[in-house]
């Protein structure tokens, strides 16, 4: 399986008991989704390694502890640190308003009123107000996401339409920089 066929379901970030059970890191808005995973697949040397699931447990607060088959102590603890992975295909497909995080970045931001905003770097995951980071010219724009905010993700354009809320774009770039 290579890197680029996957999306990041989080990382391992320590061992839990002395059975060979880990903490993993569930970077994804509902963790529950993943309570039935059969497998993953671990980053090793840059190299995606499928390991089976024989326990997860997923915890309210982005955690699971999982188990993997044939994994004691020693072999878990090799593994503390390490990114896991799952394939794309593994993703539901979304309505047209709805994207993952991982596939718009690079996507034109487009405002309704504004017109084209710029670049989309990256969802900044806040738990209360996920915010959608823009690059326009080297200025920083964030945006919240809340209800309402994506009105279309046109995935073959690599477009982005919002509605941001107004007069929020203007205060990025009518700025005045200048000293009194």
């Amino acid at each position: 399986m290579l890197k680029k066929d996957c999306y990041l379901l989080g990382n391992i970030t320590k061992t839990r008991g002395f059975k060979g059970e880990l903490v993993l890191f569930l970077d994804v808005t509902n963790p529950f989704e993943y309570e039935l995973l059969e497998s993953v697949y671990v980053e090793i040397s840059g190299i995606l390694t499928p390991f089976f699931i024989e326990q997860i447990r997923i915890q309210n607060n982005n955690r699971a502890l999982i188990h993997f088959e044939q994994v004691g102590a020693d072999e878990a603890e090799k593994l503390v640190g390490k990114f896991v992975f799952l394939p794309l295909t593994n993703l539901p497909e979304l309505s047209e308003t709805e994207f993952y995080d991982h596939e718009i970045p690079g996507f034109e931001a487009v405002d309704s009123e504004f017109g084209p905003i710029g670049k989309v770097i990256q969802v900044i995951d806040l738990p209360s107000n996920p915010l959608l980071q823009i690059d326009k010219n080297g200025t920083e724009i964030l945006i919240p996401l809340r209800n309402g905010t994506v009105q279309k993700v046109d995935r073959v354009n690599k477009h982005l339409l919002i509605q941001s809320p107004p007069g929020l774009i203007e205060l990025y770039v009518n700025r005045d920089f200048s000293e009194d």
